[in-house]
């Protein structure tokens, strides 16, 4: 995998506070937590998509791809946050009810859930492929 230069370590670290911080802002119903969780999620999923993996090995390759994946999924929750604040789609009540309202909380869920598997996966991988050689 392609590490992170000290910078790049730096927005990473700080993209995911600002996601946690966000999404718990967002429970207390702050008006600035849309806008704290997607500068967050721009920064990690930037960052993220930035590491990048060039060897063989096609397992850590479809892992990559799950983690992307979850990188939008992350974004996605961005902009639902912000349509959580009012129905800017100008939608029906109940549609907005049905397809909108608070669903940023199951896209950040199955985002998070699939982040932690790629993660944890891709360091075994690459723990096997370093004692390969």
């Amino acid at each position: 995998m392609k590490q992170l230069n000290r910078l790049q370590n730096v927005i990473f670290l700080v993209g995911a506070i600002l996601m946690v911080i966000g999404a718990g802002a967002s429970l207390l119903q702050w008006a600035a937590a849309p806008y704290i969780f997607a500068v967050g999620a721009l920064g990690f999923a930037s960052m993220q998509m930035l590491q990048r993996y060039e060897g063989p090995n096609f397992v850590i390759r479809r892992l990559r791809r799950i983690m992307l994946l979850s990188d939008v999924l992350f974004l996605i929750s961005a902009v639902l946050m912000f349509a959580n604040q009012g129905n800017v789609f100008n939608l029906g009540h109940i549609t907005y009810l049905q397809y909108v309202y608070n669903k940023w909380v199951v896209t950040l869920l199955i985002a998070a859930v699939l982040q932690l598997y790629t993660t944890h996966r891709i360091s075994n991988e690459l723990e096997k492929e370093a004692k390969k050689f």
